[in-house]
């Protein structure tokens, strides 16, 4: 403690509580105050235990408020008060003292004499225009032929002394015209109303007496001062008229002096006037003068652009057709090439076009997804109008051939038909699954082309549908064709007619939108200009899809139709410059697609529109421009357009499917990592080969395996017929010749009606049961893949049901089946036993069932009662009782017949009664019959017994000494004989000849389904299969993609 208190250690000893703290101190009490204050350094809990002494320390301060005082801020706003107060002053006075100010001014104004009468005095405005524009053309005048004076060449050869004497002459003359316009106050006669009391003519110079122009001045100036001096003499006409009439006015005396002031002064005003006036005339004079010059300068330049115009489109024809011509020598070149070189040319491998590997890209996409909901934002050309609008011509126009159906108001466009446009020597077309090429040379071959587009077309469309979203993909291959691909949807409808489904109208608006959305799509808007704009219903549509107009270029079809239709061709030009629908586009053009005549070639048809456009009025009048016209600007501004849209875009989609590679791949890892990636057709080529190689397990069965299948199966199809038909009404007979000759009739009538059908049967159940047999021990095999059992079952039930056996099979078993059942002589003691063996199976199996139907009948009895806590309901009970009665009645006649007579009946029935059951006759002959059928099968059982040891009895004719009938066991050896024979039979045909049949069965099945796309999605289903088939098609797509991309920029 000590060295605490000398701080050795540096540190101080912290008390908590005050408790800890007197503690402290009183072990301190040896030290100092001051010592004890140093090293204890109390620390304050902030909690109590509750009573009054400590309660305080529990209170909570007081929070402080800081009230912050006014400083410069408030000085500020109230110097902005003051302000704002001052301006509001200012404003309200200023308002105030003009309403007072313009009140003062219509008081003032009204006090003001009335000057009317001055109008009777003064000249009028008509006169005093006349005035102003007689001094502006002499102004005009003058300001024209100074330029041309001092510009003269004859001047310039003046001497200077001569061009000062010309001026001060001209200036003179000048001096002259402006003092004589002055004395217009003065009255004709001479009278003076000047201060000097001078008359007019006193003091103007007589015309005579006019200084003469300096020597060597031209006849201008003398034109000049001529026209000076008649404006001067009109001047002073009219002023001689205002001095009568001041004249008269100064004869009313002094009393009209201040008037006469007033009228000086409203004079003076006027001629202020009339000189702003005059400058605004002026003006107005140089503007129209400027505007007629600018005028007469645009027609000028009009009739440039005009001519021009009609020049270059002259140019652009002449072009064409050198281009056309030099296609067409090129193509014969190329024929005559090949024909030349023949057989010698080695095979080389064609290199594909990039429009062809951008086209087996976009099939790719169209069997990866038909119904066109992918984000496949690859360009495509869409085609969309409305019907009957001509963009099917429009297309068929930039492919150079009537490749499409025609009819007159009808849809033919029933299902979008992708065209990809290429270029190559031959004009061919052909389709993307066939191998046949059109010449489209020949007018039968595209006669046969547009039968086959719309059979494709009638086929698509199924199930009551007008259209359909199944794609038609062909190629167009020819000289001069810009490479695109387009699509021609089917056009645009208003109503639904009868004949078309009630959807019709929706479900095209839903295949043009669905295109249309891609942001990629170049949108081809066709627009019927024939009709009027506002019965458009494609325009809207577009419009909604591309409302900044950044894809859509828009082509105004029927030209010639509109531009006699149309009375004002500034409708056409409102069209094409964008300003009439409510669309915006990238480019606009007008086309003539045909003259209404199915018949016409193309090369027609381009002829007539070259001519119609070098001779139109819309054309000359400026109202389109050349590069607007023909559709073949049109190809090459859309193939441009679409170029340039594919190497935008084209890297963009391929990282998208990269993307969309890598998800699918990953999925496949997490959920199938041990088993092979195989798509929908490699699954089925799979069980394909299985569902084979089990066809080929059934012929490797033995013989006897197919014999014992087949006897056992004839037997199970035959004992039901041979017991109730054949032996049970052989065996009701007397002796041994009745049953005899009872049994060789019934078997005769069954081997000849019944039985080789019957066993036909029995050989196709048979083989269809094996092979099912074979198809289930390989679904218990370790490798067995369950995805298979729908399409194996579905094919072995489709072969099956087509297999059928030959006819002539039961003709042949019939033979052999009625030799055998003539056959009654058992020949050894092996085929006896046999024979007993076979009764004594038969009869026991059909005594144990018989047994079976008698418990369900007679319910349990009294052991299984104890047993298993059961109890018979009421008619168990009553059969039962009748059953017993039954028994006494065989037990007392062992050899009793199948049938009972009335007096059994009677009796079995009132035995019964005395036992308190009530039956009727028909409820007693029900339980009869399986009651003696145990009974005779159980004395047929052991007569089968006592048939053994007879055998050599029977050889030899003596088993009716020994008192044993053993016909029962040569019926069913004559029988068994027969399903050996039959079943021997019936395996040959199914070795040689059935299984086979079988086996083309069931190729031809899995063929038929290898081609059924639909087929193969209905038994090939679930995430596996579907993973891997869009695993696989984004592959080809990837890849075909990017082959595409590096042979795009090597033609960069």
């Amino acid at each position: 403690m000590s060295r605490l208190l000398r701080g050795k250690f540096g540190y101080a000893v912290r008390v908590v509580g005050i408790t800890q703290g007197r503690k402290v101190q009183s072990k301190l009490l040896n030290y100092n105050r001051e010592q004890i204050n140093t090293v204890l350094v109390p620390v304050v809990r902030y909690y109590s235990p509750l009573n009054g002494k400590h309660a305080g320390v529990l209170k909570i301060p007081a929070p402080t408020f800081r009230i912050s005082g006014r400083g410069i801020g408030m000085l500020v706003a109230r110097v902005l008060r003051g302000a704002l107060k001052i301006r509001y002053l200012l404003l309200g006075g200023a308002i105030t003292g003009g309403s007072a100010l313009a009140r003062h001014y219509e008081e003032w104004k009204d006090a003001l004499p009335d000057a009317k009468f001055l109008e009777e005095i003064l000249p009028s405005q008509e006169e005093l225009d006349a005035m102003r524009a007689k001094l502006l053309e002499f102004r005009d005048k003058i300001k024209a032929s100074v330029p041309d004076f001092e510009l003269d060449p004859k001047m310039l050869e003046v001497s200077e002394e001569k061009y000062e004497q010309l001026v001060q002459w001209f200036k003179q003359r000048l001096d002259d015209a402006v003092l004589a316009a002055e004395q217009d106050k003065e009255d004709a006669t001479g009278t003076a109303i000047f201060s000097d009391g001078t008359t007019l003519e006193q003091s103007s110079c007589p015309k005579e007496e006019l200084p003469a122009p300096p020597s060597g001045s031209s006849g201008l100036l003398h034109t000049l001062s001529g026209e000076a001096t008649r404006a001067t003499l009109d001047r002073r006409d009219s002023a001689s008229d205002l001095m009568q009439h001041a004249l008269s006015f100064s004869a009313m005396g002094s009393a009209a002096e201040k008037e006469r002031e007033k009228a000086a002064e409203a004079e003076s005003k006027l001629e202020k006037t009339t000189e702003v006036l005059e400058k605004d005339l002026e003006n107005a004079q140089r503007e129209n003068s400027a505007l007629r010059a600018s005028k007469s300068q645009q027609e000028s330049i009009r009739e440039k652009y005009e001519s021009l115009q009609e020049e270059l489109m002259q140019v652009q024809l002449k072009y064409q057709k050198e281009i056309e011509r030099l296609e067409k020598e090129n193509k014969e070149l190329r024929k005559s090439l090949m024909l030349k070189a023949g057989d010698h040319i080695n095979k080389k491998k064609i290199k594909k076009s990039l429009i062809d590997m951008y086209s087996e890209v976009l099939d790719e996409l169209c069997d990866y997804d038909s119904s066109y909901d992918t984000h496949d934002h690859l360009p495509r050309v869409v085609v969309v109008g409305d019907q009957s609008s001509g963009k099917t011509s429009v297309l068929e126009m930039i492919a150079q051939a009537r490749i499409f159906p025609r009819g007159a108001g009808e849809m033919m466009t029933r299902a979008p038909v992708m065209v990809t446009l290429s270029e190559g020597p031959y004009h061919i077309a052909s389709f993307k699954d066939s191998t046949r090429e059109f010449d489209l040379t020949k007018e039968s071959e595209l006669a046969e082309l547009r039968k086959e587009v719309e059979l494709r077309m009638r086929n698509s469309v199924r199930s009551g549908r007008t259209v359909s979203t199944e794609v038609i993909s062909m190629m167009v291959k020819g000289p001069g064709l810009q490479r695109m691909v387009l699509v021609d949807l089917p056009g645009i409808i208003s109503t639904v007619t009868t004949d078309m489904a009630q959807n019709t109208r929706e479900a095209i608006r839903d295949i043009s939108q669905q295109y249309m959305s891609n942001p990629n799509a170049i949108i081809l808007c066709i627009q019927d200009g024939s009709v009027d704009a506002e019965r458009s219903n494609v325009t809207d549509l577009v419009s909604q899809m591309d409302s900044t107009g950044k894809r859509t270029i828009f082509v105004l079809t029927k030209v010639d139709l509109a531009e006699e239709n149309l009375a004002n061709p500034d409708r056409i030009k409102k069209i094409l410059a964008g300003k009439l629908f409510p669309m915006k586009a990238l480019g606009y053009f007008a086309v003539v697609t045909g003259r209404g005549n199915k018949e016409d070639l193309i090369q027609d048809i381009k002829d007539y529109e070259e001519e119609f456009f070098r001779t139109s009025r819309i054309f000359k009048g400026g109202v389109v421009n050349s590069h607007q016209c023909t559709t073949r600007n049109l190809s090459f501004a859309v193939s441009e357009r679409f170029w340039k849209m594919v190497r935008d875009t084209v890297e963009q989609q391929a990282d998208a499917f990269k993307a969309t590679r890598f998800n699918l791949e990953t999925e496949w890892k997490n959920n199938f990592p041990r088993i092979r990636e195989l798509d929908r057709d490699e699954l089925f080529e799979k069980a394909r080969g299985e569902i084979l190689d089990e066809v080929v397990n059934l012929s490797l069965l033995s013989p006897k395996h197919w014999e014992d299948a087949l006897y056992k199966r004839l037997w199970e199809k035959v004992m039901t017929h041979v017991f109730e038909n054949i032996y049970l009404p052989a065996a009701q007979t007397d002796n041994a010749g009745t049953f005899n000759t009872t049994a060789d009739i019934k078997l005769k009538q069954w081997a000849d009606m019944m039985l080789p059908k019957k066993c036909v049967e029995v050989g196709w159940e048979t083989l269809e049961e094996e092979f099912r047999s074979f198809m289930e021990r390989a679904k218990a095999s370790r490798d067995h893949d369950t995805i298979f059992d729908n399409l194996k079952g579905s094919v072995v039930n489709e072969a099956m049901r087509r297999h059928i056996w030959e006819d002539k099979a039961s003709d042949v078993l019939r033979v052999i089946q009625l030799n055998a059942l003539e056959d009654r002589s058992v020949h050894d003691k092996q085929q006896w036993d046999a024979a007993c063996k076979f009764l004594q199976e038969s009869v026991q199996e059909k005594l144990t069932a018989t047994e079976n139907t008698l418990r369900e009948m007679v319910g349990p009895g009294t052991k299984e009662q104890w047993m298993y806590w059961t109890s018979p309901a009421d008619e168990q009970r009553r059969r039962a009782a009748v059953k017993t009665e039954l028994e006494k009645l065989l037990q007392s006649e062992y050899a009793h017949r199948n049938t009972l007579t009335y007096d059994e009946l009677t009796q079995v029935r009132k035995n019964v009664q005395g036992m308190g059951v009530d039956v009727d006759n028909e409820f007693v002959r029900e339980t009869w019959h399986p009651v003696y059928r145990r009974h005779f099968l159980r004395r047929a059982l052991s007569k089968a017994y006592e048939c053994r040891k007879v055998f050599y009895a029977y050889h030899q004719g003596l088993e009716g000494e020994l008192g044993v009938d053993c016909s029962d066991v040569v019926l069913f050896w004559r029988i068994q004989q027969m399903i050996k024979i039959t079943a021997n039979a019936l395996r040959q045909q199914v070795m040689n000849r059935e299984a086979r049949r079988l086996e083309k069965d069931i190729k031809e099945v899995l063929e038929e389904y290898g081609n059924d796309r639909d087929k193969k999605e209905e038994l090939l289903k679930g995430r596996r299969v579907s993973l891997a088939e869009e695993l696989k098609r984004v592959r080809q797509i990837q890849e075909k993609l990017e082959e595409f991309i590096q042979a795009l920029n090597t033609e960069k």
